[in-house]
């Protein structure tokens, strides 16, 4: 799963659709909606976005995951997206937990920063209880001492969850790095613990983007690292799997 943090424009969003399947890619990832600690940063474009993502991901046949921040936006969130992501702000938002699994779609469920095992694990079954098809985990880093990164990559929590107790779960070393440079190591050794697949910020020109920059892959660091990890790109007309 790849593409930029967040939504832009009608052409950014081609655009970066069109990179990422180049790179073997089967899942556009974008937000519409942002959730951002400040509150003076790019919130994102709102609805509008969905559709583009949407438009975007049929072109190049890829699947699309977006964040739903709010119980309202649910359903049509769910009527987009093929998976309905929970942000890591949100991993213990239970009336939206609910809301998402009403609407019977599959969830992609990233840890919270101070969220255990058990409370994320929990958050799931908040999803499957309200009647979401499926949930897939997402580790995107637990928050600890050190500053030389924005959070830890918590690779003991992907082996448990996937290998040992044989949940569907995936990486999100981006977020986890917060610095693109780190993002090729991390994902190796996140596929090495049990990873079933990897959440990557990709954009067309990381200088330029308006959220997540200095995490994202550019054009060439997004080919080498498919090409390190064998994907393979398609053609528009391949069904997404």
């Amino acid at each position: 799963m790849a593409g930029p943090c967040g939504v832009e424009s009608p052409g950014q969003v081609r655009e970066a659709a069109a990179l990422v399947a180049a790179g073997g890619a089967r899942v556009l990832r974008g937000g519409a909606f942002k959730p951002r600690t400040s509150p003076y940063a790019f919130q994102g474009v709102g609805a509008a976005g969905l559709d583009w993502l949407r438009a975007a991901a049929d072109a190049e046949g890829l699947l699309v995951v977006t964040e739903v921040l709010s119980e309202h936006d649910a359903r049509a969130v769910a009527e987009v997206a093929d998976l309905v992501q929970i942000g890591a702000r949100n991993a213990q938002n239970f009336a939206l937990l609910r809301a998402v699994g009403a609407t019977g779609a599959t969830a992609l469920l990233k840890r919270g920063p101070g969220t255990t095992l058990e409370e994320w694990l929990l958050a799931g079954e908040h999803l499957l209880a309200a009647g979401a098809a499926g949930v897939v985990f997402c580790e995107r880093g637990v928050r600890g001492f050190d500053q030389a990164t924005r959070h830890l990559l918590d690779l003991g929590a992907v082996a448990l969850l996937g290998p040992v107790m044989g949940q569907p779960v995936i990486a999100d070393p981006s977020h986890a790095a917060g610095r693109r440079d780190l993002v090729p190591h991390l994902s190796r050794a996140a596929l090495g613990a049990g990873a079933d697949g990897l959440l990557l910020e990709v954009h067309p020109d990381p200088a330029c983007a308006r959220s997540d920059g200095p995490q994202a892959l550019d054009p060439a660091a997004w080919a080498a690292l498919a090409r390190t990890l064998g994907l393979s790109a398609r053609r528009p007309t391949e069904a997404a799997t």
